[in-house]
């Protein structure tokens, strides 16, 4: 695959990237060896090779999936001007 000089204008524009005609040649064959470059990667032979999310190893932490009800009901509202029941009392807006 290669860009072409209308390919690398156009990418330029969709970017909203400024990109005078002098710009244009030496963009192109940047842009051609970057796809030379992933077109190499797509020969590399990676079966065998298990997917990986980090480069270093690791084991996520988890908690225990426990149905609580939070219990911190009481630290919630404790800045509320107003509560009953550790529930938020505001005026009502709506006849």
């Amino acid at each position: 695959m290669s860009v072409d000089a209308q390919t690398v204008r156009r990418i330029a524009h969709l970017a909203r990237i400024a990109v005078s005609e002098e710009e244009v040649a030496p963009l192109q064959g940047e842009l051609n060896a970057i796809l030379a470059f992933v077109e190499q990667l797509g020969t590399v032979d990676v079966s065998g090779v298990e997917p990986m999310t980090s480069v270093t190893p690791m084991a996520m932490k988890k908690r225990a999936d426990v149905v609580t009800d939070g219990e911190r009901a009481a630290d919630v509202v404790a800045n509320a001007p107003e509560t009953e029941d550790n529930y938020f009392l505001v005026p009502k807006v709506v006849e």
